[in-house]
Formats: structure tokens, sequence, C-alpha cells
């Protein structure tokens, strides 16, 4: 067995022990299901990625003579946010009946003709755009030839030859050691942005040994980001795509939901020793899950150096994760590589596209894509509106990658900060402290909570101004979180938990938690100080939180001294 392998910030987990519109008429529903009886052919290979020198941590091989270098790169799949499809009117709609979101082109009837989605080609450039990509101001379309049951053309329309984006690159950042106190920024080079068709969804009914087909998907508009394998980790892939999803939803170029197919990812895997050629790669197909693309790519590496160590050999294959079982599983080889027939799309033009220097006099501003204009229009991104937080709240960077890197956690943040008297340093200990864990605990989203913003700033508004202490705020937090619909205040008022005013009263709780703790009382008067803060909360206990543990520090110390 190989030795354990150091990874990115860290050991390498080993978790496979621990088991990740167009113009075309209405679309006609087509019955249900398709039945299809006939065996399939396997699934298509995917386009080979360029191999280039990834940097990271390189794991020990099991003879400690020389390590090995792991190398990472990937292909995401991008469901385009447009109403209709990239070739056709068809709506496009998730979870819809089978067969009923299906056009003539969609069904490839004979004499169909595509018909470019503008508002595909503008999320592209748009996507191309925050990538640092160039737009390319002519792409083609190519068609790849493959036969399987849920595409009917038998080919899918793309850009193989000239894709509308190339050479750019993404930021993204992670934690060492899991300390969001120490991060670290790293780049992946994006090598293209293509557009193209999705392909139907196939149901493998085993018991009939039939596969049902639903042409719903077919003809989706997909943008397919092509990263080069310089990451090194599951860690740094799981970073990369979620930085990347997080971009695509601020740009509204896709939703990028991965629980609705909307962002797929494919990771090629390789490992090899330093100076020697990369190893034979693998690639782990349609990863559906930020957190299961962290396992499985962590799995396959750790296979692979084990597989080698042992003496055996590394398949050119894809393979599949099994989150259940958290490995990796063979779906089939690619040692007889088909031939996708790459040929020019007969039937579209190549795309062109303007900035305002190339834009023709007198031109209909709707007929044409102007880079330019787009460019201009670009909202800002993640790595714009943390640098903001930081600057507008005095916040920790750590602390801004929290609250962007969670959906609108942002906009509660900011929201409870306008409504608060208190500063934003305390606000963000609340919101990431308390509200997140409680989020996380009962797998809600901020758009779930129960407590909204105005409530918690309510609730902030009376500990700033000492009506209620810190441990009752936490308590009021609580009934708060039951949604029962009082307001701070009532539940305040309803269980007692206004701050103790009465001096007097505050002073014989505080002689009687003396007169009780003798020894915490002479260790006090030996010298060690921080008993002290034993005594505080015994007071604070006896008051059930009523009290102010300023005042009461200064009543014990004055009674102590005596």
């Amino acid at each position: 067995m190989a030795a354990a392998a150091l990874g990115c910030g860290g050991g390498w987990r080993r978790a496979w022990r621990r088991g990740l519109g167009g113009p075309l008429p209405v679309p006609v529903p087509i019955a249900a299901l398709v039945p299809v009886a006939v065996p399939l052919p396997a699934r298509r290979p995917p386009r080979v990625v360029a191999r280039n020198a990834g940097g990271g941590a390189v794991p020990a091989g099991k003879s400690g003579l020389a390590p090995w270098v792991p190398v990472v790169g990937l292909e995401i799949h991008a469901q385009i946010s447009s109403n209709s499809k990239l070739f056709s009117g068809s709506q496009v709609q998730f979870a819809a009946p089978p067969n009923s979101l299906v056009s003539f082109f969609d069904a490839s009837l004979p004499g169909t003709l595509p018909v470019l989605n503008r508002r595909c080609v503008e999320a592209a450039v748009m996507t191309g755009l925050a990538l640092n990509c160039s737009i390319n101001k002519k792409s083609l379309f190519d068609r790849k030839h493959y036969f399987y049951a849920d595409l009917p053309a038998g080919y899918q329309i793309t850009q193989q030859r000239v894709p509308i984006a190339v050479n750019g690159s993404l930021s993204y950042s992670l934690c060492i050691d899991n300390k969001m106190s120490q991060m670290v920024t790293k780049t992946v080079r994006i090598k293209q942005i293509q557009l193209e068709q999705d392909s139907g969804k196939s149901l493998h009914d085993d018991s009939r040994s039939q596969t049902l087909v639903d042409l719903n998907r077919a003809g989706v508009g997909l943008m397919e980001v092509v990263m080069e394998p310089d990451m090194c980790c599951g860690e740094e892939a799981a970073a990369a795509v979620r930085e990347l999803q997080l971009i695509l939803q601020t740009l509204g170029s896709s939703q990028a939901i991965m629980a609705e197919g909307q962002l797929r990812v494919d990771a090629n895997v390789s490992v090899h020793h330093p100076g020697e050629p990369y190893g034979v790669r693998t690639e782990v197909k349609n990863i559906n899950s930020i957190r299961f693309l962290a396992k499985a790519i962590d799995y396959e590496i750790q296979r692979q150096i084990e597989e080698l160590e042992n003496g055996g050999t590394i398949l050119n294959e894809t393979r599949a994760f099994d989150s259940k079982l958290g490995c990796t599983v063979p779906m089939r080889d690619k040692e007889g590589m088909q031939d996708y027939r790459f040929m020019p799309e007969p039937n579209l033009p190549p795309l062109i596209l303007y900035d305002t220097k190339s834009l023709p006099a007198n031109v209909n501003h709707q007929q044409v894509v102007n880079i330019d204009w787009i460019h201009e229009r670009l909202p800002d991104l993640p790595s714009a509106k943390r640098a903001k937080l930081v600057e507008l709240y005095g916040i920790l960077p750590e602390h801004s990658f929290t609250l962007v890197n969670e959906d609108g956690l942002t906009e509660f943040f900011e929201n409870v900060v306008k409504q608060t008297q208190m500063k934003p340093k305390k606000v963000i200990g609340w919101i990431l402290n308390d509200l997140l864990s409680y989020l996380k605990q009962h797998s809600c989203t901020v758009k779930e909570s129960p407590i909204s913003s105005v409530l918690l700033a309510d609730l902030l508004n009376l500990l700033e101004k000492k009506e209620i202490s810190a441990s009752a705020a936490k308590q009021v937090f609580e009934e708060l979180w039951k949604g029962e619909g009082k307001t701070p205040l009532e539940i305040v008022k309803e269980k007692k938990l206004q701050l103790l005013e009465d001096r007097e009263e505050l002073e014989q709780i505080c002689q009687a938690v003396i007169d009780e703790h003798e020894k915490e009382v002479m260790a006090i008067k030996a010298g060690n100080q921080k008993v002290v803060n034993k005594l505080i909360g015994l007071v604070q206990r006896a008051t059930q939180g009523r009290s102010n543990p300023v005042l009461v520090k200064q009543i014990l110390e004055k009674k102590l001294s005596e």
C-alpha cells in the first residue's frame, strides 16, 4: 500500500475508506417516453484535454525514492440560462413531463434547420470576459458524430475548431489545513469556452431490458468550460468549481444548480514522477456535487498511486463516482477511441461578433452582438464583492469569503448592518457563529431561515442598548429560530430576560455566590485572578443570564478586596 500522500493544505483524505430563443413553431409533444429495446453503444468518450504542468504538493511513493505528482484537469458543462434552446424555440424547464418540450428540430425531423439563440451567444461572451478570455470575433460550429438513442440526429452541434472564447484564467482561494485564517490564492488556466447542444436523457430500466429516452433536454444550450490540468487535488478542483459557479450565478449566464444538472463536471486525473511524462489519465464523468468532486478526485489519485506502487498499470478509461461507496468504478475503456468525424456545420454560417471599433455604420443593433457593450455591463464579480465587503465594513478577508460563498448571506448581512446600531465587526460574529451554524445544523438555506434580517437586527439592537445580556440574547435567538412569529422584545418580556438593573439585588446575589464558594475566593486572594471568571459565570447562572458581566465583575472585585 502506498505511503500516506501529502495533499493540498494537509494529508490526502482517504475518502475511499470512508465511503463523494429561436423562432421555430411551438414545440409539439412526443409520446411520453420512447422505449428503446435495442442494445445501446457505449456513451461517447470525451474530447482529450491538453496536459500542461500543474503545480502542487507531491505524495511520496511506497519505496520512498521518488514522489508522485498528481495532475487534475476539468471539463465543465454549464447550462445557459435561457427561456429557449440553443437552436430551436422549445422552452427550457426543469422536471417538465417527459418529451413535452420537443420541437421538430429537437427530434431531428427532416427539413428542420437550426436558428441560433442570441441570448446563448451573449451569455457565452459574458462568461468568457469574466474569465479573462479572448473572445473570437469569428467562431465556427461543427458536427460531432456519434450514435446514441438520446441524440436523434446522430451528431451534436458544437465548436471544435474555433470556439467562442479562448485563453482565459480563473483565480480561486482555498484554506491551508482547513484554517480560514490561512488562505492561499491559486490560478487555473481556461483553455476554451465553447457553445454546444445538450443531448437528451436516457433512463435505463434493467428489469425490462429497456432504455427510455426523454428529449426535453435535447438541444438545451451549454457552455463547455475546459480548464487546463493545473490542479493537484480534490480540494483545489472543488474550490475552482465553486468559484466558477459563483461567477456564473453572479453574471446570470447560468443558474449552475448542480442538483438539477445545470453544472456537470468531468475530472481528468493522472499521476507521474517528477521529470517523467504525464501518466495515463482516467476521466471521472458527470460529477454533480462539489463535495463529491473533491472525494472522487482524491480517491482516484490514491487508487492510481496504489495501483502503480503494486506493479499494476493505469488504464485509459472512463470511470464514475459511487457516492455511497465513496469510490470510482470503471464504466468503459478508451482503447478503441471512436472517430467523431468532425465536420463544419453546413446549416450555420460563421458566428461573427463585433466590438465598438469594428461595428459597421447604420447596423441594426438587434442583429449583432457587441463585445464592448457586454463588457461595460459586467456586474461585480465575487472577488470584487469580497474586496468591497472588507473595505466597507472592516471585516476579515476570510469572513468575506464565507459571506460571498453562501448564497444570500451577503445580502442578509448588509440588511442587518443597515438596521442595527451594532458595529459590523460584531454583527459578522452573529451571522457566522450563530445564524450559519443553525442553518447548517438544520440543513437550511439563508432564504429558508426562520430568523429574518429584521428580527436579528432587532435582537442586536436590544443587546447593543444593554437591555439584555449576551447570554440572554442567545436564548432569544433560540426562541426566534422556532419561528412562532414573536418579536425579540416580546420574547424578552415573556421570558423575563431584561437586564437586571437593581444594583442592590445584584450585590446580594454576588455576596451569596462568594459565601458559597470559599475555595474559589481563597484562590483569587492568593493571586489567581482567572477564577473571577468562574464566579461571574455563577452569578450569570443565578440571574438566568440577566446580569451585566461588566457590572458583576466590578461588584465582585470590590467585595473581594474588602
